[in-house]
């Protein structure tokens, strides 16, 4: 595979990948779908999962078993955080589980959290990444390199 190209940091790829949980729960697929195109490093992708992809090769498919520290990272109770109902978005309607985006206070920056309990004053808000604390199932299969 010498001959063959290989992902390198700076790649733009084409591909098939899924995520899924150890108990099979699968969270994004491409396979059976159109193929993803990515510039590694670019952020489309997170860094853990780029650093399992260098060295790969076109036609190359692979299955990588990570840790949630290796993966997402752990479920970090410090992102949860208690906000008060009337400093969500008032347009918004609340589900408990569903994705709330917020805007920094100076505008420029947005972020997302899973609305995990609502009650008639309170909301708690979960800012992990919804894998953080789960082992992953990284399935990739290279199909070209540019």
């Amino acid at each position: 595979m010498a001959d063959r190209p290989q992902v390198r940091e700076e790649s733009f790829l084409t591909l098939h990948y899924s995520l899924a949980d150890q108990d099979g729960t699968e969270y994004v697929s491409t396979f059976g779908w159109s193929p993803a195109t990515l510039q590694m490093g670019s952020g489309q992708l997170a860094p853990t999962l780029e650093r399992c992809l260098i060295g790969l090769s076109a036609g190359e498919r692979h299955v990588f078993l990570l840790a949630p520290a290796d993966a997402f990272g752990e479920h970090n109770p410090e992102l949860l955080e208690r906000i008060a109902r009337s400093a969500l978005p008032p347009d918004l309607e609340l589900a408990v589980n569903s994705l709330i985006e917020f805007t920094s206070p100076d505008g420029q920056t947005s972020f997302a959290g899973f609305l995990r309990e609502l009650s008639g004053q309170r909301a708690l808000v979960d800012f992990n990444h919804p894998l953080a604390g789960k082992a992953i199932r990284f399935e990739v299969e290279i199909i070209a390199i540019m």
